[in-house]
């Protein structure tokens, strides 16, 4: 009798079968239980591994861990516990009188990174010295001709944190500044995101800078390769954007270093962003989140206690403020955590931008409770994303909000990048973050706390401005909606999680 064709082969499909049964058994094992996770994250990333094995299972190896490896973890770890002993050997902090809603607010805060609530700050919102009636990428480069002045005046160092440095004209002097600074003896250390910044790193603009003798780090430039594939995620990015100059003067906010016009995306242009100048002793904050990244990365020794060295300037008319980060290395939902006791905090009023707003259940309902609360919530976002899911994903969210009262309006002048939140004029907070999963979850982001009326009333003015043009969406707008259009919507909502 002749064996029937391919006889022989089965018993090697059958075991092939079996191990590829097994593998997609383990990966949606593994999406289901890993620490960490959101009950709607691990939903949506089991239902695209059941459902689409092969594809599902390469996408979660990809995407769908957070992890940045021990070792790079282990060696934040230790970079973070020789700086915190440090800064706990300096002069402690003088005590703080802040108002009632913000205690717990700085309280929670404090437990991110340990670092308190620190008075005698003068922070400034650049560009707000323009006229009302300007564009508001003026006020962007006003906020960056400032940045220039300041660096061409520095004497120690300049430390330059960015996700985005382009090589136009506003990127291109400071490029020049910063090498000029470094030539007259300046310590100059640049980190830049590998891919945020790949075309800069690529140019002519970072080998002026390496002959210039500014020390240079290209952040999680390894995350993509092999070894760190599987149970890690290849797009983890480094989000923060941080400057400071001579241990003396800050600079955060949600402004890269480019022009408003952002040439690699001038569909949405002009970006429209938020930047502060701060000096006082929240500068030695935002010097330590600076180094929290430089040495672990680079390893260069010396540099645990320098944020802690330098005796910080005291404004007598200053305001308290705080700088916090967040990341892979930080505590689970903490950035999550810090919007939404935020939001509670809230009595009177309530104001947030944000270019990217997909936010997590907990957020999107502190959100639509604070009008029932008697919170006049105001939420301006971009009408034109640079993102289409995002995009999407926002606009689902818009029939809840506006049910519940929320004021939702869409800027429809640039793609409005500043990232917001102003609580009863009393308290702000602005940085890197962003309300979607990459920031919520995923990058490294820094963000400044600032618990003065002053200061929040400087912000909501501009926060006014972008108001002024912005277009209104209604709940009539929203009901008119084809099935076709709500479908896409919250099929890509659904699937957020993942993204």
């Amino acid at each position: 009798m002749v064996p029937e064709a391919g006889g022989a082969h089965a018993p090697l499909q059958w075991t092939i079968a079996a191990l590829a049964f097994a593998a997609h058994l383990l990966v949606a094992a593994r999406a289901l239980t890993r620490a960490n996770r959101t009950p709607a994250s691990r939903a949506a990333w089991v239902a695209v591994v059941m459902l689409a094995p092969g594809v599902g299972m390469l996408a979660y190896l990809l995407l769908g861990e957070t992890s940045i490896g021990r070792a790079r973890f282990h060696r934040v770890e230790q970079v973070l516990r020789r700086m915190g002993a440090a800064a706990a050997a300096a002069p402690p902090a003088a005590p703080v009188t802040v108002v009632d809603g913000a205690v717990p607010l700085l309280e929670l805060a404090r437990t991110i990174n340990g670092l308190p609530a620190v008075g005698g700050n003068r922070v400034q919102l650049l560009g707000d010295e323009g006229s009302p009636a300007d564009a508001p990428e003026r006020d962007c480069r006003r906020a960056l001709d400032a940045l220039v002045a300041d660096i061409e005046q520095a004497r120690e160092s300049v430390h330059i944190a960015v996700y985005i440095w382009l090589d136009d004209g506003a990127g291109g002097r400071l490029a020049d500044a910063v090498a000029a600074a470094a030539r007259r003896g300046v310590a100059c250390r640049v980190m830049v995101d590998a891919l945020g910044s790949r075309a800069f790193i690529d140019g002519p603009r970072w080998k002026q800078l390496a002959q210039a003798g500014v020390r240079q780090l290209k952040t999680l430039d390894d995350i993509h390769r092999l070894q760190h594939v599987v149970f890690s995620r290849m797009d983890l990015r480094d989000h923060r954007k941080i400057v400071v100059i001579d241990n003396r003067i800050a600079y955060c906010g949600s402004q890269n270093l480019a022009d408003p016009e952002f040439r690699v995306k001038p569909a949405q242009a002009p970006w429209i962003d938020l930047l502060l100048r701060c000096q006082g002793p929240v500068v030695a904050q935002i010097q330590f989140l600076f180094l929290s990244g430089w040495i672990p990365e680079t390893g260069e020794a010396g540099l645990e206690g320098y944020a802690a060295a330098a005796a910080p300037a005291w404004h007598e008319d200053g305001c308290v403020a705080m700088a916090f980060e967040t990341g892979p290395v930080a505590r689970h939902n903490v950035m999550a955590d810090m919007y939404v006791a935020c939001i509670y905090a809230a009595r009177r009023e309530l104001v947030i931008t944000t270019p990217y707003f997909v936010p997590d259940e907990s957020i999107l309902r502190a959100i639509c409770a604070a009008p029932r609360r008697g919170v006049r919530t105001t939420l301006v976002l971009p009408r034109r994303n640079d993102s289409w899911l995002v995009g999407q994903a926002s606009r689902s969210t818009y029939g809840d909000l506006l049910r519940s009262g929320v004021e939702v309006h869409e800027y429809p002048l640039g793609l409005l990048h500043a990232k917001s939140l102003t609580v009863d004029g009393q308290v702000a907070l602005v940085g890197s973050a962003n309300i979607d999963r990459r920031s919520l979850e995923l990058n490294f982001e820094n963000s400044l706390l600032v618990a003065d009326p002053r200061v929040t009333a400087a912000i909501r003015r501009r926060q006014d401005r972008y108001l002024s043009v912005s277009v209104p969406v209604t709940v009539q707008q929203v009901q008119g909606w084809s099935f076709a259009t709500r479908l896409v919507q919250n099929a890509v909502a659904m699937m957020s999680p993942v993204l």
